[in-house]
C-alpha cells in the first residue's frame, strides 16, 4: 500500500506557504500557489498533488481562472464555493492595479501597467480592444473597453477612438487588445489598424504610446519592438 505524504510532513522551506513567507511569492510554481487557495487536497492526493492535476486537466492556471462556472464546477475537488472565491480573488487584482494605475505613471511602471492589463483582458473567449487614456504626464484619465470581435481595419474605427480620446483630453494613449489564442505575436491586421490609429490620433497632437497584446505569458509590446 502506498502511503501519500502530507505537506505537513515535508520539509519546512518545501511546503508552498512557508516558501512564500521566506523566499517571497515570486519563488512558488503555479501548482504552489494553487495549492494555497486550495488549502487541502482529496484522498490520497495533497494540494499541491492535486493543484498539478488541475493545471494540466485545465491546461494551464490561467485557463483553469478564466474557466466558466458550469466548466470550473466539473473538476474533482472544485465546485460553486471554490468558484465564488476564485471570482472575487480576480476582481480583486484587477481593482488593486486599476487603483494604483490611477495614481502612478503609465510609463514609469511598466510592470504595474502590464499586470493591469493582464486583469483586464485575460480571460475572454473573444477578442477586446481596450485604451488607457492618458494626460500629459501620462497619468491615466480613464481606462475602456472600445471594441469587441475580431480586431481588424473593419472593427475598430480610428474616429471613434478619437472622439474618445478627445472626450477626455488626452494628451496620449495606450492601446491593449487580447489573443484568446494565447500566442503573443501581432498580425498584420493589428500592425495595419495601429498605424492608422497613429495617423488619425496624430491630426489632434495625440500620442501612442504603445499597443500591447494579451496572452500567455508577458504582453508583447510593440514600442519595445520598435514598431511604434
Amino acid at each position: 500500500m502506498v502511503v501519500m505524504m502530507s505537506i505537513k510532513d515535508w520539509p519546512e522551506d518545501e511546503r508552498p506557504r512557508e516558501k512564500l513567507l521566506q523566499r517571497g511569492v515570486g519563488a512558488l510554481t503555479d501548482a504552489e500557489l494553487l495549492a494555497i487557495f486550495l488549502r487541502v487536497g482529496v484522498a490520497g492526493k495533497s494540494a499541491v498533488d492535486m493543484a498539478r492535476d488541475l493545471i494540466n486537466e485545465f491546461g494551464s492556471l490561467q485557463a483553469l481562472l478564466a474557466a466558466d462556472q458550469v466548466r470550473f464546477c466539473q473538476s474533482h475537488g472544485l465546485g460553486v464555493a471554490k468558484y465564488t472565491q476564485v471570482q472575487a480573488i480576480l476582481e480583486m487584482a484587477r481593482r488593486h492595479f486599476a487603483e494604483i494605475m490611477k495614481r502612478g505613471n503609465a510609463l514609469t511602471s511598466p510592470e504595474i501597467t502590464r499586470a493591469f492589463l493582464c486583469s483586464q483582458l485575460r480571460g475572454y473567449s473573444y477578442e477586446v480592444f481596450a485604451c488607457l487614456f492618458l494626460d500629459n504626464q501620462h497619468r491615466v484619465i480613464a481606462w475602456e473597453e472600445l471594441f469587441r470581435g475580431t480586431i481588424d481595419s473593419a472593427s475598430v474605427y480610428p474616429r471613434e477612438v478619437a472622439k474618445r480620446a478627445l472626450f477626455h483630453q488626452s494628451a496620449a494613449v495606450i492601446f491593449a487588445h487580447n489573443h484568446p489564442s494565447g500566442i503573443n505575436e501581432p498580425s498584420q491586421a493589428d500592425r495595419h489598424i495601429t498605424d492608422k490609429l497613429r495617423q488619425a490620433l496624430g491630426l489632434f497632437d495625440i500620442r501612442v504610446l504603445d499597443h500591447f497584446i494579451i496572452g500567455d505569458g508577458l504582453p508583447y509590446s510593440f514600442a519595445e519592438h520598435g514598431l511604434i
